[in-house]
């Protein structure tokens, strides 16, 4: 119901949902770009929404607490914490904390944005591939074209190891999608 009431209202905003998402993916990171307005995340949400996605995004654990903590769960947060488990350990880097939490949620669609800022980055954070890798998933790209009016989940790619090819193909794709604000978006240059 929810689905439909989501699809409904992206149409009556004139958008169109772009459905490449494989009804079986469990787990995925799923990146959202380009993002360079405030309105690209209700879009997103509604697309997602529509597509029948439960995203989640990672937040530091000490926002999971009251007062925010319910509101946080609510809008899909999952806390996340990378001080070492034993004193004298060493605190295990975000990539890793991030892939762990694939094997404690069999239903993780985990939503980054590599750009990190809505602002003009000519090098994405790749931070999102390394956790892909790790963990074993797909990399969902999801995406907002403001020219054609059209959201959603345009591609999923497995990552074969070849961080140099695996982007190229990513950056391939994102070539051909019209932000908001074009001049406040970027590919990564460094795999064009």
């Amino acid at each position: 119901m929810f689905e439909k009431l989501a699809e409904r209202s992206l149409n009556a905003l004139g958008w169109q949902v772009d459905n490449h998402w494989p009804l079986d993916l469990d787990q995925c990171v799923m990146i959202a770009a380009p993002h360079t307005s405030n309105w690209d995340a209700l879009y997103a949400r509604l697309a997602l929404k529509a597509l029948g996605v439960n995203v989640r995004i990672t937040i530091k654990d000490s926002y999971m607490k009251l007062p925010f903590g319910p509101f946080v769960r609510a809008m899909g947060g999952i806390g996340i914490n990378r001080n070492p488990k034993q004193p004298g350990e060493a605190r295990p880097s975000m990539v890793q904390v991030m892939s762990d939490l694939f094997n404690t949620h069999p239903k993780l669609v985990m939503l980054v944005t590599p750009e990190g800022t809505r602002s003009k980055q000519e090098q994405w954070k790749t931070g999102f591939y390394h956790i892909a890798l790790n963990a074993g998933v797909p990399i969902a790209l999801a995406y907002m074209d403001y020219a054609k009016q059209k959201t959603g989940v345009g591609k999923i790619i497995y990552p074969s190891g070849d961080m140099q090819q695996d982007m190229r193909e990513i950056m391939e794709f994102y070539a051909n999608i019209s932000p908001k604000f074009p001049d406040q978006f970027s590919l990564d240059r460094r795999y064009l």
